[in-house]
């Protein structure tokens, strides 16, 4: 048997199979432009030298993309999570939020990114209205229903102890809503990236949704796909990221197995 911990082969095998994934991507790529037009898929090649342009000469546009994104989904989860706690501890505040959470997840996202445009003179404050109030919901609506998951049976057999608010907070509750806060930063991040691109692509002039829009303007489609491996990386390494601190922080907790 293997010396290794299973936590450990299990991430190795998984960087394996994502690796062999990502080649037959680019192979299956790099098979369909030798029988299309150039102007509609490039070679790997060519689009391989535009993402070596944009890495050298536009990466503070990638570091704005982010630093938007960080700071949109930070405020997100600080005020999403506030909020899902409120409302699992007083039923009045979940009367009257989750009605108000399902009206903002009803606005479309494209609605949020022309009214942002419209009430915000710059860039950084539309990007970082857009992803908070896109994200905050999720945060709130899954946090919420985590705490109403909690034991009844293990909320008593604590409260027994006679605990205060914040111990009752600190030992049951946030241990148990971090798997939850888990998997909404897992599921939100890839559509915030897709967001933060979008909402630059319309209000922005720096940023990657910017550089995508210079590029089509520019009818430089090699320079398209190249962003557009910029940003596929990017979720690559952001969720690689949330599996190194789902590794950590939930390490106390055994894996289901179904056999």
């Amino acid at each position: 048997m293997s010396s290794w911990p299973r936590s450990e082969r299990k991430a190795v095998a998984g960087r394996l199979q994502t690796a062999i994934t990502v080649g037959a991507v680019l192979l299956a790529l790099h098979v369909a432009s030798r029988y299309t037009p150039e102007f509609i898929l490039p070679p790997l090649l060519r689009i391989a030298a535009a993402l070596g342009e944009v890495l050298v000469r536009e990466w503070p546009h990638i570091l704005a993309t982010l630093g938007r994104l960080g700071q949109g989904m930070l405020a997100a989860f600080v005020v999403g999570s506030s909020l899902g706690i409120l409302m699992g501890a007083l039923r009045g505040v979940a009367a009257y939020a989750r009605p108000l959470l399902y009206i903002l997840m009803a606005v479309p996202a494209l609605s949020w990114i022309l009214f942002a445009v419209l009430w915000f003179p710059t860039p950084q404050w539309r990007v970082f209205f857009v992803i908070t109030v896109v994200s905050l919901p999720f945060y709130a609506l899954n946090i919420y229903e985590g705490i109403r998951a909690l034991p009844a049976e293990l909320a008593e057999a604590v409260q027994v102890f006679r605990p205060s608010h914040w111990q009752m907070l600190r030992i049951l509750v946030i241990p148990h809503v971090v798997p939850y806060v888990m998997m909404t930063t897992r599921s939100v991040v890839g559509y915030a990236i897709r967001m933060t691109t979008f909402a630059e692509l319309i209000g922005s002039a720096v940023g990657i949704g910017a550089r995508l829009n210079n590029a089509q303007a520019m009818f430089r489609i090699d320079a398209v796909f190249a962003w557009t491996f910029v940003l596929v990386g990017l979720n690559f390494a952001l969720q690689g990221l949330l599996d190194a601190a789902d590794r950590r922080l939930l390490r106390w907790r055994p894996e289901g197995v179904i056999r």
